[in-house]
């Protein structure tokens, strides 16, 4: 990663060490993976992902992406869209707009922090609906990506674990096990923890994997590379990797436009069914 403030990006989105609810103690825990011998330091783990939980883009930003599907088998496609974000009180939000026409929700809302949610728009409805645990998990758009990757609430999971750091495509990065709460526990059984990597020298998350019920990684998310722009480093592309039908999702950004101030409208709930206007406002710089 050839970043030199690669930690002031977004990816998708973004207390700590306690024990599991008692109703989530049953079922399958994943064990923790140190990369060393001894005991592992939770307090230097708490600060890492303290400080990587303060990062973000300064001002608010627009990107333009593109989704394209890369099945095993079939046919590629692509799918274009449009994300909106800031930061509240509460932590990073994100507007996601796809065309008309698309498969399923045209907006979802996507609220990180500790205390997250996620609102959409049914095709033929007038007012927003919150997200329960178990939709965060359907495709958006008919591709890999998911509105619990666009959250990735796992960055705020209270049970979580600092395993130590370790090598992740010839670079070192922190590595974290995150234990999904009651809530998700209850709504996606087959998810039994997350385990994710932060660079050591620039906070930034460059992979994560969902772990199944056989302890082995069910999806991958790879960060793959960056872009300077604007004075700031943004994610430019990143893979999801369903590792059970190996079908793969590309999420690339083909332009963005940063260090806005966007409207405090965009990001309320109430006004998701109405189409974000912002004019000739935003000036995209476009990539190759």
């Amino acid at each position: 990663m050839n970043a030199r403030r690669a930690g002031r990006y977004t990816v998708l989105g973004l207390a700590f060490f306690f024990g599991l609810p008692a109703q989530a103690q049953s079922r399958v825990r994943p064990e923790p993976q140190y990369a060393f011998l001894g005991n592992t330091d939770a307090a230097e783990g708490r600060r890492i992902l303290a400080e990587f939980r303060r990062l973000g883009l300064a001002g608010d930003y627009a990107l333009n992406f593109t989704l394209r599907v890369m099945p095993r088998r079939g046919e590629e496609r692509s799918v274009t869209g449009r994300l909106y974000g800031t930061r509240n009180d509460q932590g990073p939000i994100a507007l996601v707009e796809f065309p008309a026409g698309t498969v399923g929700a045209r907006r979802i809302l996507v609220q990180n922090g500790p205390q997250s949610a996620v609102w959409t728009v049914p095709q033929d409805g007038a007012e927003a609906v919150g997200v329960g645990a178990a939709q965060l998990f359907a495709p958006l758009a008919g591709t890999e990506l998911t509105a619990f990757d666009l959250q990735m609430p796992f960055l705020f999971w209270d049970d979580c674990v600092f395993e130590g750091v370790v090598s992740v495509r010839g670079r070192p990065a922190h590595r974290f096990l995150a234990y999904p709460p009651a809530e998700i526990a209850a709504a996606r059984p087959g998810l039994t923890g997350v385990r994710f990597y932060l660079d050591t020298q620039f906070s930034a998350l460059v992979q994560a994997e969902e772990i199944g019920a056989d302890k082995k990684p069910a999806k991958t998310i790879s960060v793959l590379d960056l872009k300077h722009t604007q004075d700031q480093w943004i994610v430019r592309t990143i893979d999801l990797r369903n590792e059970l039908t190996r079908d793969k999702t590309r999420f690339r950004i083909t332009g963005a436009a940063l260090n806005l101030e966007l409207p405090p409208i965009v990001f309320a709930p109430a006004h998701l069914p109405v189409p974000p206007e912002m004019g000739s406002g935003l000036k995209f710089e476009e990539f190759q």
